[in-house]
């Protein structure tokens, strides 16, 4: 009996590690596909705005030579229109659905709700709306841990953002640099 419980403690260990492993990774890939589709939804609402739009920023006082330190901005990409953006950003987390990866068994999340109305392939998405309460729960975090760097990264960059912010400056998505761009 002793020499059982004996071998059986390892197997318990081993059973406990890899069911933390497994949800440690499915936290991950919950907090990377937030961002990447964090970042997504903010790519294609900046689209939107008019890009002839512009907006002045800086001091309206008047420097001693008598001229102000004014210059315009394009609205779109303006910290005001950002911090606009990302209060409401998180509620278009509902429109994704999960996919399950067989060979990595790693999660990744797609939109499953058009942004046109037209039709769209939901065959290899998985809806659930606890999914999409946590992927919320996820992007809200994001926002709120790392509203700096994302109204930096919109206001200055556009190529690559996904994995500049995502990977590289938050470390949300260690494995991100594998996943093509347009998997969102």
């Amino acid at each position: 009996m002793r020499e059982a419980a004996i071998l059986f403690t390892p197997c318990v260990f081993l059973c406990l590690f890899l069911s933390f492993s497994q949800a440690a990774r499915q936290g991950q890939d919950m907090k990377c596909g937030a961002c990447r589709a964090l970042v997504d939804e903010m790519e294609w609402a900046i689209s939107q705005v008019d890009p002839k739009k512009m907006i002045q920023t800086g001091s309206f006082r008047i420097n001693p030579d008598g001229s102000q330190s004014i210059r315009e901005v394009p609205l779109a990409r303006s910290e005001g229109n950002l911090l606009e953006l990302m209060e409401t950003v998180c509620e278009r987390m509902e429109d994704y659905g999960e996919h399950s990866d067989s060979s990595t068994n790693r999660n990744s999340y797609i939109r499953i709700k058009s942004r046109t109305g037209g039709a769209m392939d939901l065959s290899e998405a998985k809806l659930d709306s606890r999914v999409t309460g946590s992927l919320k729960f996820a992007c809200e975090t994001i926002v709120e841990q790392h509203e700096d760097e994302v109204i930096e990264f919109f206001g200055h960059e556009t190529d690559n953002i996904k994995d500049k912010l995502c990977s590289k400056r938050t470390d949300l998505c260690d494995h991100a640099l594998e996943i093509p761009h347009d998997e969102l």
